[in-house]
C-alpha cells in the first residue's frame, strides 16, 4: 500500500500534533507501508520557521520516511486571519505539488483549511482519502469567541463540508465523534475513534535528585508542572495567578510553565515578581521525559468555557510518568472525561486561582492518595493508549479506504 500523509506539522517539533504524525508515519512505514509525508516548515509552538530551513521547498528522510517539506507563511502572531492565510498558502502548494499516485491518502487536522485542499485534490484524483481531526475549529471557535456569532455558524457549515468531502474520519476521542455526527452531520459508518498515544518515552534510568537541581528546584519544592503549548484556549494566566496566591501565603509549591507559545511573553510580564513562578524552554524528548518524573504534580490547564474542543496531548505524556494529574477545567469537558475514565488525578474549577491551590494543596498533604492516581494513570496508558494499538487500528482503516478506490 501507497499512502500519502498530509499535514502542516511534522518533526521536529515537539509538541501538537506533530509528534503523532511524525510517529504515525513511521510506524506505518514499519509495517511494510510506503508512506510518503508533505509537510511544512518547523514553526511550532514559537512561530518561526527553526534554523536552517531555508528555500521553497526541501527533502528529507526522517527515520525511514521521506518527507517534502513546503514552505508556507508563518504569522509572527497566530491570530485568525493569519492562520488562515498560513493554512491557505499550503493548501494550495500540495494541491500542486507531485504525489506519485497513492493509494490512499490521510490528512491531518489542524490544519483544516490546508486539508480541504489536499481533500479536493484527492477527489479530483479518484483517491481515497481521510481526515485525521486533532482539533475541532468549530467547537475552538464557540468555546472562545461567541457561539451564537456568524463566524461560528459558518465555521460549523465549513467544516461539516469538509469532513463530509472525506470518505473517512478519524477522531481522537468519543466525545468528538459525537460532535461530528450530531452537529457536523458525518454519518456514523465514517466517523472512527483512534485514540492517541504516548509519543514521549519515559523508559530510561535516571537520577531524579541530579535531575530536580540541574532545574532549579530544591528538596523541599513540591513541583506543580505544566508542560507544552502556552496558547489561548490553555488560559494559563490562571496558573500565573495562583502561583502569586501560593508566594503571597508561604506556600512550598514551585509553579513550572515548561514549554513556548503565543502567550508566553504575555505570561512572563504577568509573573514578573512571583518568586513560585518559573518558565522553562522547550527540551528535548529525554530531558522533557526527566523534568516531567522529577515533578510532583502534573498541571493540566484551560479556559473558562472550552469543553470540547480538543483534548490536551498532553495527557497522554503525563498518564505514563505515573504522576498523579490536576486538571483545571469545566465540568463535563473533554479533558475532565478523560481524567475521570483514567482515574489518573482531580479537577480543579476553570480560572480559581483558590480552587487550584486546594486541589494541589490536597495532593501534596495526601502522597497516599497521589500515588494511586498516578497508578491508574500508567496502567490506563498501558491499556488503552499504547502506540502499537494505535498504528495497528490505522493500518486498518486506511487499508479499508485504500480497497475503495475509483476507477478512473
Amino acid at each position: 500500500m501507497k499512502a500519502l500523509i498530509v499535514g502542516l506539522n511534522y518533526a521536529p517539533e515537539h509538541s501538537g500534533n506533530a509528534p503523532y504524525t511524525s510517529k504515525l508515519a513511521q510506524g506505518l512505514a514499519r509495517r511494510g507501508v510506503s508512506v510518503k509525508v508533505l509537510t511544512g516548515y518547523p514553526h511550532y509552538p514559537e512561530w518561526k520557521i527553526a534554523d536552517g530551513y531555508t528555500g521553497l521547498s526541501m527533502e528529507e528522510n526522517l527515520s525511514g520516511v521521506p518527507v517534502k517539506r513546503l514552505r508556507s507563511s508563518v504569522p509572527k502572531r497566530p491570530n485568525g486571519l493569519g492562520r488562515l492565510v498560513m493554512e491557505m498558502t499550503f493548501g494550495i502548494r500540495t494541491m500542486l505539488e507531485r504525489w506519485d499516485r497513492p493509494d490512499v491518502v490521510l490528512v491531518v487536522s489542524p490544519a483544516l483549511f490546508s486539508a480541504a485542499f489536499a481533500i479536493l485534490r484527492a477527489r479530483i484524483s479518484r483517491v481515497p482519502v481521510g481526515i485525521w481531526v486533532q482539533d475541532l475549529y468549530s467547537k475552538g471557535i464557540a468555546e472562545t469567541g461567541d457561539a451564537h456569532s456568524p463566524l461560528a455558524a459558518l465555521m460549523t457549515r465549513l467544516e461539516s463540508a469538509i469532513f463530509n468531502a472525506a470518505d473517512g474520519v478519524s477522531v481522537i476521542h468519543e466525545r468528538f465523534r459525537d460532535h461530528v455526527i450530531r452537529d457536523l452531520g458525518v454519518p456514523a459508518h465514517r466517523v472512527r475513534v483512534i485514540r492517541n498515544w504516548t509519543h514521549v518515552q519515559h523508559h530510561h534510568s535516571f537520577d531524579r535528585s541530579a535531575a530536580r537541581k540541574r532545574l532549579g528546584w530544591a528538596a523541599t519544592d513540591f513541583v506543580a508542572l505544566h508542560a507544552g503549548n502556552m496558547g489561548v484556549k490553555q488560559g494559563l494566566e490562571n496558573l500565573v495567578d495562583t502561583a502569586r496566591l501560593a508566594g503571597r501565603s508561604g506556600s512550598d509549591v514551585r509553579f513550572v510553565l515548561l514549554g513556548n507559545g503565543n502567550q508566553r511573553r504575555t505570561l512572563e510580564s504577568r509573573g514578573v515578581g512571583i518568586d513560585r513562578l518559573q518558565f522553562l524552554e522547550p527540551l528535548p524528548d529525554r530531558d522533557y521525559s526527566e523534568a516531567l518524573r522529577s515533578a510532583d504534580v502534573l498541571l493540566v490547564n484551560e479556559r473558562p468555557g472550552v469543553r470540547e474542543m480538543s483534548v490536551p496531548s498532553k495527557l497522554t505524556s503525563y498518564f505514563v510518568t505515573g504522576l498523579p494529574i490536576i486538571a483545571a477545567t469545566e465540568a463535563g469537558s473533554a479533558t475532565a472525561h478523560e481524567l475521570s475514565a483514567a482515574g489518573a488525578g482531580i479537577r480543579a474549577e476553570s480560572g480559581s486561582p483558590l480552587d487550584l491551590a486546594a486541589a494541589i494543596e490536597r495532593l501534596r498533604t495526601d502522597p497516599d492518595s497521589a500515588k494511586d492516581f498516578g497508578a491508574a494513570g500508567r496502567l490506563y496508558s498501558d491499556r488503552i493508549l499504547t502506540e502499537e494499538v494505535a498504528v495497528h487500528s490505522y493500518l486498518e482503516w486506511l487499508s479499508d479506504l485504500a480497497s475503495r478506490k475509483r476507477p478512473r
